[in-house]
């Protein structure tokens, strides 16, 4: 990358400023041990809610609330988030950002447990969006239920998708690089989905069900 190059990443990383509930979520995040979005994913998020009108939208990976407020803030205002995540402290941490920020206690859905059993439970073809940001080596499981939940029309996005710059890398061969590295292909060539990878944080791969 040039410094140009890099510049003008940096710059588009910062275009957008974090309102202050948001980065009081994060600070509160990074004391529970909870990574956040960046805030230039947020946006992201938050403009993609937006454009699929997303009145009904499922998370994987909760955290300390700061990817919900981002896609609270892109939906309708009778929009429900349906989150899970198996940490109960980031479950609170999350709860209490959603109160601190003013969203009505009926527009989110707080579920603590492993997300494969929960949205084993989900409705098919009931959700307009689907984020997953939840452990990277169940990527492909999450895939797999979110592929069944969205409508047509939907979109699914996933974060890390670059993870750290390792997955650009063909040298570097771990198993969750492969892994993530892998499932990107897979969503790119299937017919099933219109695929990007945006290189905005960490890598967010942005695929919209046909």
């Amino acid at each position: 990358m040039t410094s140009n190059h890099a510049a003008s990443w940096a710059y588009a990383e910062d275009f957008v400023t974090e309102p202050e509930e948001i980065e009081t979520a994060r600070r509160n995040g990074e004391h529970l041990g909870a990574t956040a979005v960046t805030p230039a994913v947020g946006a992201a998020l938050r403009a993609l809610a937006a454009a699929c009108q997303a009145r009904a939208v499922v998370e994987v990976g909760t955290g300390s609330g700061v990817s919900g407020l981002w896609l609270l803030d892109g939906m309708p205002a009778d929009g429900v988030l349906t989150t899970i995540d198996s940490e109960t402290d980031h479950q609170q941490a999350a709860k209490d950002a959603f109160a601190a920020a003013g969203v009505p206690h009926q527009r989110t859905r707080v579920i603590t447990g492993r997300a494969q059993d929960v949205l084993a439970r989900m409705t098919d073809g009931a959700y307009d969006l689907a984020f997953i940001d939840g452990d990277k080596g169940e990527y492909a499981e999450y895939v797999a239920a979110a592929t069944r939940l969205l409508r047509s029309g939907g979109v699914l996005v996933l974060d890390n998708m670059l993870w750290h710059d390792r997955v650009a890398d063909p040298a570097v061969r771990d198993v969750a690089t492969r892994g993530l590295r892998d499932l990107g292909k897979v969503l790119r060539a299937a017919d099933e989905f219109v695929t990007t990878l945006l290189a905005v944080g960490d890598g967010l791969l942005v695929a919209v069900k046909r």
